[in-house]
């Protein structure tokens, strides 16, 4: 088993020290570590290797989330994210997995071509979630009471707007929407709008939210899922209503959001005011160039490179992990990550690679 230096130095919690990065409120005085999520095949490779679980029933009901906080703290994290329950039916592709953590039920992959809702009638047939059942918000109320004091919860992860759009008409459908069935894209944006403001007033109803995570891809290598000017109208929109509810309740507003969003990146940061931007890839956006481009404004999470961790030893990943900080850490609004999320196909020595240089870290 490899050995991991900073892991055996627990550290301590700090969940007002976190919020304070996110709005760069100056040089943290050490590293703040955040990730979207963990696949279940990692946090139980965790759980195995270092014992975490020790005392915890698997015939408690609420053995799951024990087990995450059991995670979170082991790795240094000042937070747990959850939010109200609630399903969007849609569409998908079964494919073998072959990661080496890999799950039996297969990788699922959204239909691109075709989702639920294609006509008006379908639209109207389509069972939209009830955010508002007082069954919804069981994990948030559980959470609330449980947590440790040191830590909080982050709302999230919702406000899918670009992803449903796409989701439940297939995006390929959606295209041609944009031109052919206009009125009912723009009656599903507005109806996605309903359900994510009720989505979000529930997590604001709970105190110990101290942040609120959208998650919305939004583009893809080169470019954005959508035009500029149909993501103003139909996504951002979304985003900006999210943003002022959360601010108005005192919360700061992170967006994960994929692909290549320079051509509303300004929309993002002044329109939208987004607090803090995640997922970063190298072949799209180098987060330690973000930094320098738009990082005094909004905050950077994550962006050490998901295909840079699979293929590189650990000695390049520390000395990445410590060039990173060199540039972000500075004046506050960075917390250390991957460029996506802790991924079943990451090899686990190399994310706690990652994790154990930042434990480490300096300045």
């Amino acid at each position: 088993m490899k050995h991991f230096r900073g892991l055996e130095s627990p550290i301590q919690l700090d969940w007002k020290g976190l919020v304070a990065n996110i709005r760069r409120q100056g040089t943290p005085d050490r590293v703040y570590h955040m990730e979207l999520y963990h696949d279940d095949e990692v946090s139980d490779a965790l759980v195995e290797r270092f014992g975490l679980a020790e005392g915890l029933r698997k015939d408690d009901p609420w053995f799951k989330w024990k087990k995450t906080i059991a995670v979170q703290r082991f790795l240094g994290m000042d937070y747990l994210v959850s939010g109200p329950l609630g399903d969007f039916p849609t569409k998908h592709c079964t494919a073998e997995d072959t990661a080496s953590l890999k799950r039996a039920g297969g990788r699922l992959f959204q239909d691109e071509h075709s989702g639920p809702i294609a006509t008006w009638e379908e639209f109207e047939k389509y069972p939209w979630p009830n955010f508002r059942r007082p069954e919804a918000t069981q994990n948030l109320e559980w959470l609330s009471k449980h947590l440790p004091d040191d830590m909080c919860l982050v709302g999230g992860l919702g406000a899918h707007f670009a992803e449903l759009l796409s989701w439940l008409m297939g995006y390929e459908t959606l295209c041609y929407a944009l031109f052919d069935q206009r009125d009912l894209v723009k009656a599903l944006a507005m109806k996605l709008r309903e359900v994510f403001r009720d989505h979000l007033e529930v997590m604001l109803q709970f105190d110990r939210v101290k942040m609120i995570w959208a998650s919305d891809d939004l583009g893809f290598k080169t470019g954005l899922l959508i035009s500029p000017n149909d993501m103003r109208e139909f996504v951002l929109s979304g985003h900006r209503e999210q943003a002022a509810l959360a601010h108005a309740a005192g919360r700061p507003y992170l967006l994960h959001a994929c692909g290549k969003l320079t051509d509303i990146m300004d929309d993002l940061v002044h329109d939208v005011k987004i607090d803090a931007k995640h997922s970063f890839e190298d072949t799209i956006e180098d987060i330690r160039q973000a930094k320098k481009t738009y990082g005094k404004e909004v905050a950077l999470i994550g962006g050490i490179d998901m295909d840079f961790l699979c293929r590189s030893d650990e000695k390049a990943i520390r000395h990445r992990v410590r060039e990173t900080l060199d540039v972000c850490q500075p004046g506050g609004g960075y917390c250390l990550g991957t460029g996506n999320s802790v991924a079943n196909y990451i090899p686990v020595d190399h994310y706690l690679a990652m994790v154990d240089e930042g434990r480490l870290y300096k300045g």
